[in-house]
């Protein structure tokens, strides 16, 4: 890995083409907050350079990266009889949507038809229960609903947003209660290269606020963000992208589905000042 000590230029350079990225496995971006490699800043509002996003290369988290679910003893549903899954209609899925939306996970519309936006509620449900986060309601995923299983936040006051790594969670939070919750996928935590230098793909913990955003695509050398809400200095934003599997896979930012973040917009829930944990 190359030094943090390059001249001058060079860095400039990198700066203008990496600022705020948060590119795809395809496309790499950079966001680090490692000491050992060089490390990209954020554009500041109103500058030309495009921040990015996407999906790793890599399908799954590896042994480094932080738990997408924390190995939990629990595994997934094995009971098929009474399951429930992507592409199911009816007054059962509507009924699951109605107890999710309840708890407090984030479906949509309850209209009966378990889709996207279903599946990614079940994951969430499946994270703070400590299941393995397949998608699929089960009689343990059944469970964790009838015992009402929620993540607890961190903070004791005020609006914020909270995002939980080890679960990968992006919680919404007033005065200590969390009010939504939505599956999110963050850095794989990996090294990876682009143009010939190495960065490492995290998301980094600590106390940040939503600094600026922009209200639509942001396109960039690297990929896209839609609609993102940026809050750390390295360009690092929680925004939507339309692969949000339930494991870390981006290089940085926080993502969820691209319907979740046109509600966070038009509800006004991440306006900017708003804080973000990363913990």
């Amino acid at each position: 890995m190359k030094s943090r000590h390059i001249t001058a230029s060079v860095t400039c350079a990198a700066l203008l083409v990496l600022a705020a990225a948060c590119g795809d496995g395809r496309e790499p971006e950079p966001a680090s907050s490692g000491p050992t490699h060089p490390v990209p800043s954020a554009s500041p509002p109103g500058t030309p350079a495009a921040p990015t996003t996407g999906e790793a290369s890599t399908p799954a988290p590896s042994t480094a990266v932080p738990s997408a679910t924390p190995s939990p003893s629990s595994t997934a549903d094995t009971d098929v009889r009474d399951t429930l899954r992507r592409g199911d209609t009816g007054d059962r899925v509507r009924a699951l949507q109605q107890r999710l939306d309840r708890l407090g996970y984030w479906v949509g519309e309850t209209d009966g038809t378990f889709g996207l936006l279903t599946e990614q509620a079940v994951y969430a449900l499946q994270k703070a229960a400590g299941l393995r986060p397949d998608g699929v309601v089960g009689a343990k995923t059944r469970a964790a609903l009838d015992d009402g299983r929620r993540p607890d936040a961190r903070s004791t006051g005020g609006h914020l947003a909270e995002v939980d790594l080890d679960r990968q969670l992006l919680l919404i939070v007033d005065d200590g209660e969390v009010t939504r919750i939505f599956n999110t996928s963050t850095g794989t935590f990996e090294r990876y290269t682009h143009q010939g230098e190495t960065y490492l793909a995290d998301t980094p913990r600590g106390r940040w606020t939503v600094d600026w955003q922009v209200d639509g695509w942001r396109d960039g050398p690297l990929g896209r963000l839609y609609r993102p809400k940026y809050f750390q200095e390295q360009g690092i934003a929680i925004h939507g992208y339309t692969s949000v599997p339930p494991y870390p896979a981006s290089h940085g930012c926080v993502r969820v589905t691209l319907p979740a973040m046109d509600w966070l917009w038009t509800q006004d829930v991440l306006p900017r000042k708003t804080p973000v944990w990363v913990y």
